[in-house]
């Protein structure tokens, strides 16, 4: 139960840091408001203080429930592969590459590498 929380929260946690880093980029599309780069950076650390404010919290569950801090790190990296690509393609609007479904792959074969001394 607590691993799924962590997973849960680690989710929650990576959409809000997502979007501290890269919401500005829909700002430089043409017709688009232009913001001051200060207020960029102000809107992106307030953003990204919901973020540490559930990561950490998130982090020390998924410790105290057994998990590794390489397991932590690896859970995070898919999931940000698994918010980062809908968040590119349907809030910034690039294209789909089957380049992104690879790479997925590769970071499923780090969770089983990073596990398979519990397997």
């Amino acid at each position: 139960m607590r691993v799924a929380l962590t997973v849960g929260m680690l989710v929650a946690s990576n959409l809000f840091m997502t979007f501290a880093w890269y919401w500005h980029l829909r700002l430089q599309k043409p017709g688009a408001a232009h913001w001051p780069l200060a207020a960029i950076v102000v809107v992106s650390w307030l953003i990204a203080l919901v973020e540490y404010m559930i990561a950490v919290p998130a982090n020390r569950i998924g410790a105290s429930a057994g998990l590794n801090v390489a397991q932590l790190k690896i859970i995070q990296e898919v999931i940000t592969v698994c918010v980062f690509v809908p968040f590119m393609i349907f809030f910034i609007g690039e294209k789909w590459r089957w380049d992104y479904l690879w790479a997925f792959l590769c970071m499923v074969g780090a969770v089983y590498f990073v596990n398979r001394g519990n397997l």
